[in-house]
């Protein structure tokens, strides 16, 4: 539950959080942009679900 908080306020760091850092620097570079800030957070959390799918 934590993780998707983050995911929908901070996207970037929700990668961070799961292991992929290059992910998570293209996506702050995304989310500065406040056009980039939905696709960012859409993203975070798409990454996030695969992510609790894989690992249980």
């Amino acid at each position: 539950m934590l993780r998707v908080l983050i995911a929908f306020f901070i996207p970037w760091l929700s990668f961070f959080t799961i292991g992929r850092p290059i992910a998570g620097i293209i996506c702050l570079l995304l989310q500065v942009t406040i056009l980039g800030w939905v696709p960012a957070t859409i993203w975070a959390l798409l990454a996030l679900r695969s992510y609790d799918e894989e690992h249980g």
